[in-house]
This record gives structure tokens, sequence and C-alpha cells, in this order.
């Protein structure tokens, strides 16, 4: 049997595709505002993607789960200056398609101060009035195969049984049942070093002072301050008045770690630790996708802006992630009791390359 998937807030896809990757879900429709991003979709899922604002949809189809993350700008602890603060009231859309598709299950992804908010205790006092059992948990992607440190406030809700959680398959060090943290250098595996343009494997095209500040850095782990030590006289000014704080800024990623948290503007390694470990540049499109476990088959079309594409890799829920979310979504629909396999083997359908 395959189950019906309505993706809601859907971006790129990335919920869509690992769910579909188990082979036992299939998504029916979708909205994106977003219209680059709901072009991403549609390249790869097909045409049932509405690219208008969620309150337009006047009827939302039945399903059997419910995915999506409403925008996470409003609750973002990065966000200073506000902004998007109006969209914090979308979960009440979430809940409109939640009595319209009448799912068994759904999931919501966010940032993890969604979990203190009001807005949160609203939505989750709504659910339960609709039947169903809420839990929400912070997850690490790191801890599911995802070779990247992600953590996000997932909540899932079920009627037709207790909640299930995927088990963790990962763990930082090496030994004991579970296998080791993905590191960058697996996520990359087979990328040339010097990027060859290919498949979005390209980087920002930084200024000739850039570099120069690239390269009196190059240790893997080093960052801004490293900069303002050995050279003053090119350190941003900014930086030299703030000697603490901010540390990953203009940071190198590690070979054998995973890489930070992808956000939308990866691309600037003046906004956090987006430097490759060996290459005098920030990471490529590519690199990006990889570390979110975006496979090289998934199609980001080349008409797109860089700008347009780095913001779906970065806004994106880490498809195997999903992929582990979906089989537990799966115990529930289908009333099956979790085992005790600690699942470290368990790497899934999808692959990077």
């Amino acid at each position: 049997m395959t189950f019906r998937v309505v993706d809601l807030f859907a971006g790129c896809g990335g919920m869509t595709l690992g769910f579909e990757a188990t082979d036992r879900f299939r998504s029916i429709f979708a909205v994106e505002f977003e219209k680059a991003a709901a072009e991403t979709y549609r390249t790869n899922f097909g045409d049932h993607v509405a690219a208008i604002p969620i309150e337009d949809v006047a009827e939302f189809p039945e399903a059997d789960v419910l995915i999506g993350g409403p925008p996470c700008q409003g609750f973002s602890p990065l966000n200073m200056r506000g902004v998007g603060m109006e969209r914090r009231s979308l979960w009440r859309e979430y809940l409109r398609a939640l009595k319209q598709s009448a799912p068994g299950v759904f999931v919501m992804e966010n940032v993890p101060e969604l979990l203190k908010s009001s807005e949160y205790l609203e939505f989750r006092a709504a659910a339960t009035r609709l039947g169903y059992d809420v839990e929400g948990q912070v997850l690490n992607a790191a801890d599911f195969g995802v070779p990247q440190r992600r953590r996000r406030a997932i909540v899932i809700g079920s009627r037709v049984g207790p909640v299930v959680w995927p088990e963790v398959t990962h763990q930082k060090s090496e030994g004991g049942p579970l296998l080791r943290w993905q590191s960058f250098a697996d996520a990359v595996v087979g990328l040339p070093l010097v990027p060859d343009g290919e498949n979005w494997h390209r980087p920002r095209n930084p200024r000739p002072l850039s570099i120069e500040r690239y390269k009196t850095i190059p240790g893997e782990g080093e960052g801004r301050f490293d900069l303002a030590a050995r050279r003053p006289d090119i350190t941003p000014a900014c930086w030299l008045r703030k000697p603490a704080g901010s540390t990953d800024v203009f940071g190198r990623l590690w070979w054998d770690r995973p890489a930070f948290t992808i956000r939308t503007e990866f691309y600037k390694p003046e906004k956090g630790r987006y430097l490759h470990p060996q290459e005098h540049r920030p990471i490529t499109v590519r690199e990006a996708a990889r570390c979110m476990t975006f496979p090289d088959s998934f199609t980001f079309p080349e008409d797109q802006s860089m700008t347009a594409v780095a913001k779906q890799v970065g806004n994106a829920v880490p498809p195997r992630l999903a992929e582990r979310l979906a089989e537990a979504v799966l115990q529930m629909l289908e009333g099956e009791t979790p085992g005790n396999d600690a699942g470290a083997s368990k790497q899934g359908a999808l692959a990077l390359v």
C-alpha cells in the first residue's frame, strides 16, 4: 500500500524526497509560496505543487500524512531584526490543512525555539482536540546519518496509535552499536577540489581581498579570530571591535567532522563556518546540497540564481532525516511496534551520488 502525502511550505521538496525514498509514500499535493522553490519541486516531483500563498488554498485534499514546516524566521534566534514575525501565525494554516486533509499522522519541522513558543502550545492544544497525540523533540540530523550538525524541532501527531520516533543510527565518536557521524569528507567524496561548475558545483566568486583573508586562516577549524591575530590590517573593523562572540564567522570546516548548520547564505563565509577545509574558497552549492543529503540526481534548475538555489538548500529538511521520519510514520500507519534493533547499519534508499 502506498500512502498519500500532502506537503505544506514544501520548499524545494526535501521532506517529500525523504518520504518518497521509502517507496511507500506518494506526494499528491504541495504548496510553496516561493516561485523558484516551487519550480524546483515541480521539476523533481510533478505538477501537483501550488505556487501560491497557503492562505489561498481553498481546500486541501484528503491524505494519510501531512508534512511540512511553517516559516521559521519568526522563531529563529538569528532573526535580530524581527523579519517575518507576521509569518509566525501561519501555523493556523497548518491546522486548517490538518482539519481538511484528516491524515492519520502529521510531521512538522522548525527551529528548536518553536517548542518554547506560545504558538506551539496553541497548536498542540488544537491538534489534541482533533484527536491527535502530539509530541515534540529536538533532533540532531547528524544522529541520523546526515553529514551536518543541524538541530531542529520535530513535532509528530498521531491518531492511529502512539507516536513513534526514528531510532538514532549515528553517534559522535566511534565504538558501540552505532555508526560514527558522517563527515564533510564523506559528503563530498568524488567532487573535484577545484569546482568544475557542473551540477551547481560552484562557489561564489570572491573578491581578491576575500581570497587574501581566506589564505590567512588555512587551518581546519580556524576562523575570524585567527585572521585578526595574523592580519589585523585586512580584518573588518567591526570584527576587531568585537573580540568575543560569533566564533564560527569566517571559519573553516573540518574534513573529519560534520558540517555546521547549512543556512541560506552558506556561500558567504562571513555568515558562518563555510570555508572549505583545504581550498581557499567557500563551499559550493553542490557541496552544501551533499551536506543536506540531496543526491546529485536531484535537479536544481540551472536558470535559477545562486541566491535562489542556496535559499532552497538552506531551508530544506535534510532528505535522509526525512526518510528516517517516514519510516517511523510507516510504523504508526501500519500499527507496528518499534523493534529493539538500533539500526546502526541502516543507510536508507538515499545515496548522495
